[in-house]
């Protein structure tokens, strides 16, 4: 069987570092705890811009955050968060900044009650990819019953900048939704592999 060579009608082919995020890490099943909250610190961040202004900036946020280390962010202080405001390297709304500490604690409570944050996510759908049949780019949704079900979720427990629309960016980054086009050559790979 000969695999699709396009990728997704989404990615900008003319920028390098947009191509390995989607050919490396997009759609791909995260199972760590550590990388899922990266990608749900990211995502967060993005709440009103584009991925890409964020992806330009995710090395600027290892730094600043900590290597994405939940346990040290969580315990951010006041102090902290000034020091972050001043930081040019990442997005600097008071809001978002907040956001991901409360989030990094919350985090955690949820790490205590389900034995991971991954256990908590992937339970969702019974610890299986959701694999979408998507054609063209007006195919891809912003939202779904399953991100609606767990924004409410995570709003419930007192996740900031979680709305449907991000969840849903997440659950396709984390690869909990496989939204690689039918015709990208990474949907095939990444269904096989996992």
């Amino acid at each position: 069987m000969t695999l699709p060579n396009c990728r997704c009608p989404w990615l900008d082919e003319t920028k390098p570092d947009y191509i390995d995020y989607h050919d490396k890490e997009w759609g791909v099943p995260v199972r760590d705890d550590k990388t899922m909250f990266e990608f749900l610190m990211l995502e967060s961040a993005q709440a009103g811009l584009s991925w890409y202004t964020v992806l330009k900036k995710r090395e600027n946020y290892r730094t600043a955050f900590e290597d994405f280390d939940v346990e040290k962010v969580a315990k951010f202080d006041d102090a902290k968060i000034e020091e972050l405001l001043l930081n040019p390297g990442i997005i600097r709304n008071r809001l978002k900044v907040k956001s991901a500490i409360t989030n990094a604690q919350l985090f955690i409570e949820v790490q205590k009650e389900f034995g991971s944050f991954c256990n908590y996510l992937w339970g969702f759908v019974d610890n299986k990819p959701i694999i979408n049949e998507l054609h063209q780019l007006s195919d891809y949704p912003a939202t779904s019953g399953l991100s609606d079900i767990i924004s409410k979720d995570l709003k419930n427990r007192g996740f900031k900048f979680v709305g449907s629309t991000i969840v849903y960016a997440h659950l396709q980054a984390c690869g909990i939704i496989n939204d690689h086009s039918v015709d990208c050559y990474r949907r095939l790979q990444i269904i096989e592999q996992y």
